[in-house]
């Protein structure tokens, strides 16, 4: 079984800036990818941006220039450094990650969620 702790997060005014990170424990033999979603009241949950074990990154529109994901593969932590934050970027921030792992002499793999963490903005 694999965890995902979150930390960070809080409440920012719009102009500022937040750094959320996630650590995975666990039953880990390679994590292929981690990313971010989010999920603002009444939406539907969201891609924010991922990032490979190779540091290929991909990033939603809406936060292209103003969002950066970084990964410490030794630590199977992801970070996601969040600047010029608007209030629409208000929502609860969900870490994800694509994990590989053995059992019984098998390999596997496995998605993974965090249980969210609240980010808002607001004056």
């Amino acid at each position: 079984q694999v965890q995902l702790v979150n930390s960070g997060g809080g409440l920012v005014q719009p102009g500022g800036s937040l750094r959320i990170s996630c650590a995975a424990s666990g039953n880990i033999y390679h994590i292929l990818v981690m990313g971010w979603y989010r999920q603002a009241p009444g939406k539907q949950r969201e891609l924010v941006a991922t990032a490979t074990s190779g540091d290929v990154t991909n990033y939603a529109d809406f936060v292209k220039g103003r969002f950066t994901i970084s990964r410490d593969n030794a630590k199977n932590t992801v970070y996601l450094q969040m600047n010029s934050l608007k209030p629409e970027d208000t929502a609860v921030y969900y870490c994800n990650a694509d994990v590989q792992y053995y059992s019984g002499g098998y390999a596997l793999r496995n998605t993974y969620w965090g249980q969210g963490i609240q980010v808002t903005v607001s004056s």
